[in-house]
């Protein structure tokens, strides 16, 4: 061992920090565009309903993948050299985005823009190598915050962007503070060193089988409302998915340094935290997709028909919140440690959901109660990824939050579309507006999946012990 590994890493300082946030914020910007502008560029570009279709999910499933890789090579190479070099993609991405003249070159941009799933493992890695252990709490919080707050500037942003400028400024904007917050950080963030497996090959065979798992799974659930008119897709998708989970338990358990170190997935510390992140992501998804659904529909003595400009501003508060709640879980988690701070989020969920199911009658209660589960789910996601970061070796800190990331997606995915198959069933045939009930169910389904996470936080604050290194 050189005298240069002995040597204490260099300390961040607060423009560092900073530089992060705000690589964190327009990322997070950037990511979420797409969503609410879709029947735009559908519109712009003549998209078919599949194409549609395929660039929703396109980000998420080039992420799914990417973020797993992007940690691992972190942990090995060191997350600054990594965080650059994915970064640079991220902006050529953008710019093709902004660019595109058709479907084929926006498609390709969009699979350039999902590494930036990977960018936030990367930014942990970092904090927790040039931070103090509670100051990194902190700041994990502060990323993790700045990252859920710009994916809803992004959502509120987009369309009026896209209307007054045009489609290409809506990703062109949030691209250019990428690329000057890349550059920032590359000169005020420290060198970090690389961990103690660089010199060790990477796990292809577990990569392979891991991306394959990701990509099926993320498939299914996107197909998942088509398999009636497709009986046997699901059939063989989960036979394929199984396939690959077996496969990839088995390469991990035998190769020499793994993809994954399954060990560490059986830490009480860790699996809770993947467990409670993919319940409440569930639950906080069930708010995302019915509450905008509510404000714009017209029902029989309930809904609002509001206009595409006023649910944006309707969701204002949630967004300024859902900043809010990073920091603050951060700060929770360090005072008074993450299973309190993961409970109370999860009590104010729980009992927001259930007041929606009784009391949705009047624009400020849906407001109200977004900003609400938006600060309870922030301040839980951010305690998770405290606990997932600090609870492991910090040469496996980019692998385990890049799982718990990638949990959180598969959590929103599978909460959006159990969602909306209660919406549909709820529709009365010949009508294309839900029945009141049908929200009513999903805002119950939602408050008893999140509840149900509370009976594994118990579990998170003993493994958080156990693995406490004071």
């Amino acid at each position: 061992m050189t005298t240069a590994s002995l040597a204490p890493p260099v300390r961040i300082g607060k423009a560092g920090i900073w530089a992060l946030g705000i690589l964190a914020l327009a990322t997070g910007a950037l990511e979420s565009v797409v969503t609410p502008t879709l029947p735009l560029l559908q519109r712009e570009l003549s998209m078919t309903p599949s194409e549609g279709a395929l660039l929703s999910i396109t980000l998420l499933l080039t992420g799914a993948i990417v973020a797993p890789i992007a940690g691992n090579l972190g942990d090995r190479y060191g997350g600054k050299r990594i965080m650059i070099r994915l970064m640079s993609m991220v902006c050529i991405g953008g710019l093709v985005s902004s660019l595109a003249p058709n479907v084929p070159v926006l498609l390709l941009g969009q699979l350039l823009q999902g590494a930036m799933v990977g960018a936030l493992p990367l930014a942990f890695i970092l904090v927790r190598k040039h931070l103090p252990a509670e100051e990194s709490k902190v700041a994990i919080g502060v990323v993790s915050g700045l990252f859920v707050g710009g994916g809803m500037v992004g959502i509120l942003a987009a369309g009026p962007v896209a209307e007054k400028l045009s489609r290409h400024w809506m990703f062109a904007l949030p691209t250019i503070v990428v690329i000057v917050s890349t550059i920032a950080l590359g000169m005020l963030m420290p060198d970090d060193l690389p961990g103690e497996s660089n010199d060790i090959g990477l796990d292809w065979p577990g990569l392979v089988l891991l991306s394959g798992m990701l990509v099926t799974l993320m498939l299914l659930l996107r197909w998942s409302p088509d398999f009636d008119s497709r009986p046997l897709l699901p059939s063989a998708m989960a036979v394929l998915m199984a396939a690959c989970v077996i496969g990839w338990i088995a390469v991990e358990r035998r190769v020499t340094s793994p993809m994954v170190d399954l060990r560490m997935l059986v830490q009480p510390a860790i699996w809770s935290s993947y467990v409670i992140t993919f319940a409440v992501c569930l639950g906080t998804s069930a708010s995302l997709y019915l509450v905008p659904q509510l404000f714009a529909l017209s029902g029989d003595g309930y809904g609002f028909g509001a206009s595409a400009t006023d649910i944006g501003w309707y969701l204002l508060p949630g967004a300024l919140t859902a900043g809010l709640s990073g920091p603050l879980g951060g700060i929770a988690a360090r005072r008074f440690g993450a299973s309190v701070a993961v409970a109370t989020g999860i009590g104010v969920m729980t009992t927001t959901f259930v007041a929606l199911a009784v009391v949705h009658s009047e624009i400020w209660h849906l407001i109200v109660a977004k900003a609400l589960i938006a600060l309870g789910s922030g301040a839980c996601v951010t305690a998770m990824v405290v606990t997932t970061a600090t609870s492991v070796d910090r040469d496996t800190t980019g692998t385990a939050t890049s799982l718990l990331l990638v949990t959180r997606v598969i959590g929103f995915a599978v909460g959006v579309q159990v969602s909306g198959a209660y919406l549909t069933a709820g529709t009365p045939s010949g009508s294309d507006v839900p029945a009141e009930s049908a929200f009513v169910t999903g805002f119950l389904i939602a408050a008893a999946v999140t509840a149900l996470a509370l009976l594994f936080v118990r579990t998170l604050g003993k493994g958080a012990k156990e693995n406490d290194p004071h």
